[in-house]
């Protein structure tokens, strides 16, 4: 490396920390910062900003945004709550099975913010540290993003891939990060089952415990939705969003249908995904809102449609920032990293993680590296392999969803170290991560080589 290339590195870590330290907007709007200094400070050609992802997680935060104004999410939440206080005694395996399936459905991890009090106090009422199920539901929430047929990791790795010859669909995705994150979350559960003291034996805990307040505090109030009025309009708009996602799916699986040599989505004339995910998600916030009484006031207050902005901001500005400067060094990144991607192509879900330690979107991470990824020659079912890899954000403990767990649970089981790192996120990260990924590149390039391979042209 040159030393202005080093220079103009250090700017762009020196943009993705700051921002991370500030937070929300600041993410994408510092990053501008550090991309002004490149273009007229080093004189660099600008990248392109990833219109095509921005554009998605506006339709499908619009949507989302909708479902939740309507009450509907609430009725999704009472169904998780049932089920869950149904089978207490498996909380800790139960808890991330439900906030990793929300995701799913809804493409953020935010919707976390309703169940997580529900799974802290089932689990403080039947004497199981809630550090147990809370620490991996929150990875839980996060780790959905990359099963989720509309959140933005996704159909970004699938637009950026087919641009790069690539032809892999939404579902062959979805068959590879669905089955490997659930393995890996099972593994961190089950490494949670057991972990810490037990709260009769936690003398920080009982010392809370023997305090009148804090007993109260603990143990005076029920964390519900149960009581929550469920209105048929409410119910009509979970009925019209899940049909949407059935359309979204059905449209894609028309990618993978060859029919005389062409996909079936080219003989029936479909539109590319990204642009039938945007048409279908406004067509369904269209019908919430003229059949699902919305408040539209509540909709643009609500907790996902804001925290879906702040995702447009920070992947527009960070990952304008990582593409105008490996744009403007690829031949020299080529030169530098082809020797160690040949030989060991999963090591791209080393970079891919620490990228995501620095930037807390994991779309971000596909828009800004995967197209590095695929200019280095690295193979497709490679990258499709290591994507759960993209989530690292758990690794520093500022994420809105891990901080508010630890307010949510009132024994304080659930913690922020001393040190940082010592948190209760670390541990089931690490291993959900891990596992997935590993499990992730087996299934493409050792288990069914050829089916995922097949999509190369």
């Amino acid at each position: 490396m040159t030393f202005a290339m080093i220079i103009q590195l250090l700017i762009v870590l020196a943009a993705l920390y700051v921002g991370s330290r500030y937070g929300s907007l600041a993410l994408g709007a510092i990053s501008g910062i550090g991309l002004a200094i490149l273009v007229f400070g080093f004189g660099l050609k600008p990248g392109t900003p990833p219109t095509d992802v921005i554009y998605i997680i506006i339709a499908a935060v619009t949507c989302a945004g909708t479902l939740q104004a309507s009450g509907g999410m609430d009725w999704m939440i009472q169904i998780a709550e049932k089920m869950l206080r149904r089978h207490p005694g498996y909380i800790t395996f139960l808890g991330p099975l439900v906030t990793f399936f929300l995701t799913v459905l809804v493409g953020t991890g935010h919707v976390v913010y309703t169940i997580m009090p529900i799974i802290c106090d089932i689990s403080l009422k039947q004497n199981i540290r809630p550090e147990r199920p809370c620490g991996v539901a929150s990875i839980a929430s996060q780790v959905g993003i990359t099963c989720s047929p509309i959140a933005a990791a996704v159909v970004a790795f699938v637009t950026i891939s087919n641009a790069n010859g690539y032809m892999v669909s939404i579902p062959q995705v979805l068959m590879v990060t669905i089955p490997a994150c659930l393995i890996g979350l099972m593994c961190a559960a089950a490494a949670s089952y057991k972990r810490g003291k037990d709260l009769d034996k936690d003398p920080a805990f009982l010392q809370r415990k023997a305090d009148p307040k804090m007993f109260k505090y603990m143990y005076g109030n029920t964390a519900t939705t149960l009581d929550k009025e469920i209105t048929r309009e409410a119910k009509a708009s979970v009925f019209i969003f899940l049909f949407a996602l059935l359309v979204i799916v059905s449209f894609a699986f028309c990618q993978m249908i060859h029919v005389d040599g062409e996909t079936l989505a080219k003989h029936i004339n479909l539109p590319k995904m990204n642009i039938c995910i945007q048409i279908i998600m406004l067509v369904a916030a269209a019908l919430n809102i003229m059949l699902c009484k919305v408040d539209l006031k509540n909709c643009v207050s609500g907790s996902v449609w804001k925290s879906g902005m702040v995702a447009v901001i920070a992947i527009y500005g960070i990952a304008w920032l990582a593409d105008t400067y490996f744009g403007n060094y690829l031949d020299q990144m080529k030169v530098m990293l082809t020797d160690l991607v040949t030989n060991y192509p999963w090591s791209i879900a080393l970079v891919f993680f620490l990228v995501s330690v620095l930037i807390n979107s994991q779309g971000a991470v596909v828009v800004a590296m995967l197209p590095l990824a695929y200019e280095l020659g690295i193979a497709g079912p490679v990258l499709l392999g290591v994507l759960p890899s993209v989530y690292g954000y758990f690794f520093i403990p500022n994420y809105p969803s891990d901080i508010a767990t630890v307010n949510f649970d009132r024994s304080g089981t659930t913690v922020i170290g001393k040190y940082l790192l010592n948190h209760s996120f670390m541990m089931p990260g690490l291993i959900c991560v891990v596992v997935s990924t590993v499990v992730g590149y087996l299934i493409t390039n050792v288990l069914f080589p050829g089916y995922f391979a097949s999509f190369v042209q």
